[in-house]
């Protein structure tokens, strides 16, 4: 008799409610995936096997120096030479290993480098989107399913200011380049702009986190480990209702929309294809940009020109370029297996690209036929975000890890992640603040918080 296909999977065969093609495709799929991680682990543990012998190779040649007649010049020549070829060889073979399976090598210097300095807990659902403010008052925006948008203060982690003027899921939130308005983009096929006013709390002096547990150690969470909401601490704070502005024409979900340099225009991404540019003053739709052939995922604005970046479903990205009010040119960059969650410009003429092929790519404008850099990591990625000053990419992954990257694709850390500390779900998006003295990076998730992050970058730099 054939066993049990149940007993072949390690999955119990117990009487499912669940079609039995369903289970059968399932079963598949898990198998799928143990195979795959079987052979990540045995290809791991070679690599480890050949660490260990380079090592011991190692330490056997400077005995056999050691142990020669030579002088003291000639041995120190021999050894250091036998010494850095063997040493080249271990870092190389080391770098292989690292970028293979997640190591733990980094464990103390990353957790000086990297801390968690606050938590901003108060949404009822998944956080799609995190902003900061470009203006004072700096403040924290995140835009929630829950079907709203709160503003924080930075440093105590109170809620300032809840938007609740949509009737769906708010899935992006812009501030306006130089006034104290905000731009969320929702699920209810509309994007709205809406004005605030925060009063900022005194700020309490910030604890010390820096003991807490090393963010490489990997433990699961139950729900259980949610953070408890039952205090809403958003129902006290000041809710603003009405939009000074809804932008009404798209017909599908408005999934992402940002602000054109100046802040008189907006444009907005739909999962109806399109994207619209519109005008702030009238509400007036004076473009819409249509090519993608799926839903769009996200848009971008460049920080000093008027040029505009889309990503989709389809697997590219287009850039647009308003520029010259009589010519709109477009370009589609394909390099991409999977959806772009996202691309980004950085100063300078550079793109990044995010996509679920697990992959990130930075492009030159002047060149767009290929990548001047990949990142090959282990999980698909989701909004990133790029600090200006030293160009560091902050990468959010569905596996609620956060890595950081330089831009020519060299890994400088992962953010701390453990059962105290960090996202428990997946990480939907990144935002840097580079001058605030308290966080400069903050990410959200689908565990229905936002966390404030220190990174040291000069000593992130430094050990790269």
């Amino acid at each position: 008799n054939l066993p049990d296909r149940g007993s072949l999977t390690g999955i119990p065969a117990v009487d499912s409610k669940l079609p039995s093609s369903v289970r059968s495709t399932l079963l598949e799929l898990f198998g799928q995936i143990e195979r795959e991680f079987e052979n990540l682990y045995i290809e791991n543990l070679e690599l480890r096997r050949e660490i260990d012998s380079l090592n011991e190779r190692l330490a056997g040649e400077g005995q056999a120096i050691d142990g020669a007649e030579l002088s003291k010049g000639q041995l120190k020549t021999k050894a250091s030479h036998s010494t850095s070829q063997l040493s080249q060889k271990l870092k190389t073979t080391y770098k292989a290993s690292t970028s293979k399976i997640v190591s733990s090598f980094k464990t103390t210097t990353s957790r000086a480098i990297c801390q968690l300095v606050k938590e901003y807990i108060g949404h009822r659902d998944g956080i799609w989107d995190v902003s900061v403010a470009r203006t004072q008052p700096i403040v924290l925006g995140t835009a929630s399913a829950d079907h709203t948008a709160l503003l924080w203060s930075i440093e105590t982690g109170k809620c300032l200011v809840k938007y609740a003027g949509h009737v769906g899921s708010v899935n992006s939130i812009k501030f306006h380049p130089s006034e104290q308005l905000a731009l969320t983009a929702s699920g209810d096929q509309t994007a709205h702009i809406w004005r605030y006013v925060v009063q900022l709390p005194t700020p309490q002096p910030v604890a010390d986190t820096s003991q807490q547990i090393s963010g490489e150690d990997e433990i699961e969470c139950s729900d259980k480990d949610e953070p408890d909401l039952d205090g809403d601490v958003s129902s006290d704070c000041p809710t603003v209702r009405v939009p000074l502005t809804s932008l009404k024409s798209h017909q599908g979900v408005v999934i992402a929309a940002d602000w054109l340099v100046g802040g008189k225009q907006v444009v907005t991404a739909s999962w109806d294809r399109t994207a619209n540019l519109y005008d702030v003053e009238t509400s007036e739709l004076v473009h819409s940009l249509t090519g993608h052939d799926q839903e769009l995922t996200h848009c971008c604005t460049h920080p000093t020109q008027r040029l505009v970046v889309t990503s989709s479903r389809d697997t590219t990205f287009r850039l647009w370029d308003f520029r010259d009010p009589s010519i709109h040119s477009v370009n589609v960059f394909q390099g991409h297996t999977d959806t772009v969650t996202s691309a980004v410009f950085t100063v300078g003429d550079n793109v990044v690209s995010g996509s679920d092929d697990r992959t990130v790519k930075v492009w030159d404008l002047k060149n767009m036929r290929s990548p001047i850099a990949t990142i090959r990591t282990d999980s698909a990625i989701n909004r990133i975000n790029v600090c200006v000053g030293q160009k560091i990419i902050a990468l959010p992954h569905d596996n609620r890890q956060v890595r950081l990257f330089d831009m020519s694709g060299v890994r400088l850390a992962r953010l701390p992640r453990s059962s105290r500390q960090g996202h428990r779900r997946m990480v939907c998006c990144s935002a840097w603040s580079e001058d605030h003295p308290i966080c400069n990076l903050f990410t959200c998730g689908f565990d229905r918080q936002a966390i404030g992050w220190n990174i040291n970058i000069p000593a992130l730099l430094q050990e790269k």
